[in-house]
């Protein structure tokens, strides 16, 4: 994946903290295969589109035009196109988002700094330690700067939709 360097180091170091806080709170972690409430179709970095398209055309041929089709179909407030019987068809390649979905973040809110999750994860305990938390604000800094970085060598919009991105092969 030509270009793609830094953003698959940047996915590299992501999954293995959210593997780390997965395995840890296995047991207060409910998300799994057909939880999709939160695949909404979303806005991505150029780099993050450009690596759908790049797996998207590794797809057989049959999967990948129920992909397309699914993204030529999309509207702004439509499920991801990437959701298919409530599995993303692109798992192995999903935005940084979807990655640390309902894990606990470390965001800006009304100016004070919290930790948001899926309501439904990590219920029944007290606190989350730090080590289990993503820092948002830092993990975008990095994302945006994988991204500018990608955008010197393939010049481009700087954000695209879910839908733009499976359709840039259309």
């Amino acid at each position: 994946m030509t270009g793609l360097q830094n953003y698959l180091a940047l996915l590299d170091r992501v999954d293995e903290i959210c593997r780390r806080t997965s395995e840890t709170f296995s047991a207060h972690i409910t998300c799994h295969a057909g939880c999709d409430a939160c695949c909404r179709h979303l806005s991505i970095f150029a780099v993050e589109a450009a690596a759908l398209a790049a797996a998207l055309r590794e797809l057989p041929t049959d999967q990948a035009e129920l992909v397309r089709a699914k993204a030529r179909a999309a509207h702004v407030d439509s499920p991801c196109p990437l959701l298919h019987d409530g599995l993303c068809l692109l798992y192995h390649a999903r935005p940084i988002i979807c990655r640390t979905h309902g894990l606990p973040l470390l965001l800006l809110r009304e100016g004070e700094r919290a930790v948001d999750f899926c309501p439904e994860n990590f219920q029944g305990l007290p606190s989350i330690p730090g080590s289990a938390v993503l820092d948002l604000e830092r993990l975008n800094m990095m994302l945006a700067t994988v991204n500018a970085l990608y955008l010197q060598s393939y010049p481009g919009p700087e954000r695209l939709t879910i839908a733009q991105a499976l359709t840039l092969t259309d």
